[in-house]
C-alpha cells in the first residue's frame, strides 16, 4: 500500500512531465499583431484558450524587452500547455512598429492595448474551437485585461497587477528612488491628470525620460483608467496573483484589488518576483534574474492558474 501511495505521489508531482510535448504555431491577427499559439500534442475537444497579455513597454510574446531577457511569459505558456491548456502569447503592436521604424508615441492611447486584446479574442472566438477563453494579464497587462474581459471572456487572471491608478504608482516610485524629483513629479502628474500637456524642459534625466513630450498623451489616457473601478465591472471568475519578492508591484496591490472584488481568489506566492522567478537571496539576485532567460519560473504560478482554469 505504501508503495502504491508513493507511486501516486510521484505521478502527481510529475504530471507536467507526462504531458510535456508541446506544439507551437505562428499566428498573425493582422500585419502588426502576431504571436505564438502553444498547444499540447494530445488532441482535445473544445479546449480552453489562455491569452497572455504582456506588461508595459515594448514587451514581446516571451515577456522580453530590448536588454531584458527572462522568458517569463514563454515559460508560463509552456507550463500551461504542458498541462493541456492552449495558450496564445503575442508581441505588443509596438514591436512590429519598432522593427518597421514607424513608432509615433504621440499617437498612442492606452485603450489601444485593450482594442488589440479584443481583436485577438474575436479572432479565436470566430474559430469556434474553444469552449472557454481566459485572459491572463501581467503588470500593466492586468489593467488591459480588466478592460478587455467584460465580454466574450470566461475568466480573468491578474499577475502583479497594480491596484491603484498609474499616477499614484509613478509618484511613489520616483519619490522613493529620487526624492529630489518628487515635487516636480507631483506637479507634472497633476497637470496630466487634468488632461493638460506641457513642454518638459526639466534638467533631470529621470523626469525627461518619463514625461517626455511625445508620451504625455499616452500617460493622460492611462491615468484616466482606475483598476479599482475596472475590476468591479467584471462578472466572471477572477484570480489575483502576486509574489512576495516583487520589487515593482508589492503583494499589497493584489490585496487592494481584492478589497474591491471580494469574491476574487487571491494567491500570494512566496519568494516569487516580478518576472515569476523564485528568489531566495537579496535584491541584487532579484534584479539579476530579469536577465536570466534559462532560469524557470515558480511552479506554483503554473499550478495556481491551471487549477483556476479547470474549475471554470
Amino acid at each position: 500500500m505504501k508503495k502504491i501511495t508513493w507511486i501516486l505521489l510521484l505521478c502527481s508531482l510529475c504530471i507536467t512531465a507526462q504531458i510535456n510535448k508541446i506544439n507551437t504555431r505562428e499566428i498573425s491577427i493582422d500585419q502588426e499583431l502576431k504571436g505564438t499559439l502553444y498547444t499540447p500534442e494530445l488532441e482535445q475537444k473544445k479546449p480552453t484558450l489562455a491569452l497572455l497579455i504582456p506588461g508595459s513597454g515594448p514587451t514581446n510574446r516571451s515577456g522580453n524587452q530590448p536588454g531584458v531577457h527572462n522568458n517569463s511569459l514563454k515559460y508560463l505558456a509552456e507550463g500551461l500547455a504542458a498541462k493541456g491548456i492552449h495558450v496564445f502569447g503575442f508581441d505588443k503592436r509596438v514591436i512590429a512598429q519598432l522593427i518597421a521604424g514607424k513608432v509615433d508615441e504621440s499617437k498612442m492611447d492606452f485603450e489601444d492595448n485593450s482594442k488589440d486584446v479584443n481583436l485577438i479574442v474575436a479572432y479565436f472566438k470566430n474559430l469556434k474551437t474553444y469552449s472557454k477563453i481566459v485572459l491572463i494579464g501581467h503588470s500593466e497587462g492586468s489593467l488591459v485585461g480588466m478592460m478587455s474581459a467584460t465580454k466574450n471572456v470566461d475568466g480573468f487572471v491578474s499577475i502583479a497587477g497594480p491596484g491603484r491608478p498609474i499616477d499614484e504608482i509613478l509618484y511613489e516610485q520616483i519619490a522613493k528612488q529620487s526624492p529630489k524629483n518628487a515635487t516636480e513629479t507631483r506637479t507634472n502628474l497633476d497637470l496630466l491628470k487634468s488632461g493638460k500637456t506641457f513642454d518638459c524642459t526639466s534638467e533631470s534625466s529621470i523626469i525627461k525620460s518619463i514625461f517626455r513630450n511625445s508620451v504625455q498623451n499616452y500617460l493622460i489616457s492611462w491615468i484616466k483608467i482606475n483598476p479599482q473601478i475596472e475590476i468591479q465591472k467584471l462578472k466572471i471568475p477572477i484570480l489575483l496573483i502576486n509574489g512576495t519578492k516583487d520589487l515593482q508591484v508589492p503583494e499589497s496591490e493584489a490585496s487592494l484589488l481584492q478589497s474591491f472584488k471580494p469574491n476574487a481568489k487571491l494567491v500570494i506566492i512566496e519568494n516569487m518576483n516580478h518576472v515569476f522567478k523564485i528568489i531566495e537571496g537579496d535584491e541584487s539576485e532579484n534584479r539579476a534574474s530579469y536577465n536570466e532567460p534559462k532560469i524557470g519560473i515558480a511552479p506554483q504560478l503554473i499550478t495556481s492558474i491551471f487549477d483556476f482554469i479547470i474549475q471554470l
